[in-house]
């Protein structure tokens, strides 16, 4: 199996190549990279449930890669991120983010996110043509979770550029460089923080204690990293992915505007139909494991393809189609178990207060291209558009 990154018409839809793999076998061993070597791929939900769950299946990859002669230079704090940790470490850390991190916090956002969002329509060109991910799938989560960070303004393009360097697939370097200055860049706006403390969640993330346990300086520097990252780049897919399913759907798409309480509960199915995270972090096995029925053996990596199993007909009957009837809650597109996305409240939240907006204010959207024409990134972890040119 060559690389599926290279080849368009995976990244056009990669739902037919899942499926045929998932028939074939569940979990199969695929080649990665040269020299060799394998990786064991999950395409079933079943499977991939249990894998998620499974803490065999080790997160703390800077070990795995170490042990590996790995020449890589990401930087530390991105290296070691709560999410490339195991229990006992990414508990503690993951309960000192949680205190400062609430979904009391993204409710009162809300106001907050319905006014950027309001913004960020008011510049939408009408009967034009224009790009949906430049003109609100980027810009809004960008701008809320630099908000909720207490990032200043005039410097969120550069972290957003870093951030999307982190995802530039088959180029090791600009992801290596990306990290150092993403994680050069937090290290002094921590630094100044400390010297003019303020009310946001980096402020907060510097002061939060459990007993006498406090964050150290690199802990600190990579949850600011990984918050920004995975605040905006997973839902800025979520959004493209959601909207063009709608505009390809016109009967669900009536559905939502003219029932728009219809939304929040619909947010699941979308999640489903067309997952923002294609595949999970990295995982490797720390024993043999039986998952399904294949044996993979100790000390190699498992790569839990999320979008693949979110279309299992065995859990979800019919899986090609929308269906917001759908019950589709348990869908796998912000994990499952201890690492489980912390920032699901707040992507759900964007994503029910941009699509009311969109569908209040522009009834008419359409897409201006047709879909066999969009581009998508060249990426393995996640399915996100590169443009969405729509009219309104």
């Amino acid at each position: 199996m060559t690389d599926p990154t290279q080849d368009p018409r995976f990244l056009q839809d990669p739902y037919p190549t899942y499926a045929a793999m998932r028939s074939r076998c569940p979990v199969q061993a695929v080649p990665t990279g040269s020299g060799g070597h394998v990786s064991y791929l999950v395409t079933g939900y079943a499977e991939a449930r249990e894998a998620l769950g499974d803490a065999r299946l080790s997160k703390d990859t800077a070990t795995f890669f170490a042990d590996k002669g790995s020449r890589r230079r990401l930087h530390p704090a991105v290296a070691h991120t709560m999410l490339a940790s195991d229990p006992p470490q990414h508990t503690r850390l993951r309960k000192l983010v949680t205190k400062a991190f609430t979904t009391g916090a993204v409710a009162e956002l809300r106001p907050f996110i319905a006014q950027v969002t309001d913004e960020l329509l008011d510049q939408w060109p009408v009967g034009d043509q224009f790009d949906f991910v430049a003109g609100l799938a980027v810009p809004l989560p960008v701008i809320v979770i630099c908000e909720l960070l207490g990032v200043p303004e005039q410097d969120r393009p550069d972290v957003q550029r870093w951030s999307g360097e982190l995802f530039a697939a088959g180029k090791p370097d600009v992801i290596d460089a990306a990290s150092h200055s993403l994680a050069g860049y937090m290290t002094d706006l921590i630094a100044a923080k400390r010297q003019a403390a303020g009310s946001s969640l980096l402020d907060r993330l510097i002061s939060a204690r459990d007993g006498d346990d406090h964050l150290s300086e690199e802990e600190l520097v990579s949850l600011a990293v990984l918050l920004l990252v995975a605040g905006h780049e997973t839902t800025t897919n979520f959004l493209g992915n959601a909207t063009l399913a709608l505009l390809q759907n016109p009967a669900a798409l009536t559905r939502l505007r003219e029932n728009p309480d219809d939304i929040p509960a619909a947010l699941n199915e979308l999640l489903r139909y067309d997952s923002p995270v294609s595949t999970a972090t990295f995982r490797f096995t720390t024993e043999a494991v039986t998952l399904g029925e294949t044996d993979i053996p100790a000390g190699v990596p498992v790569l839990v393809a999320l979008g693949a199993a979110n279309r299992d007909p065995d859990q979800f009957p019919s899986p090609d189609l929308l269906d917001l009837d759908r019950s589709a809650a348990a869908h796998l597109s912000f994990g499952h178990g201890i690492h489980r996305c912390i920032g699901a409240p707040l992507a759900m939240a964007e994503a029910d207060i941009a699509l009311r907006a969109i569908l209040t204010r522009f009834p008419g959207i359409r897409l201006a291209q047709r879909p066999d024409q969009l581009e998508w990134r060249r990426t393995r972890l996640v399915r996100g558009l590169v443009t969405l040119p729509i009219r309104v």
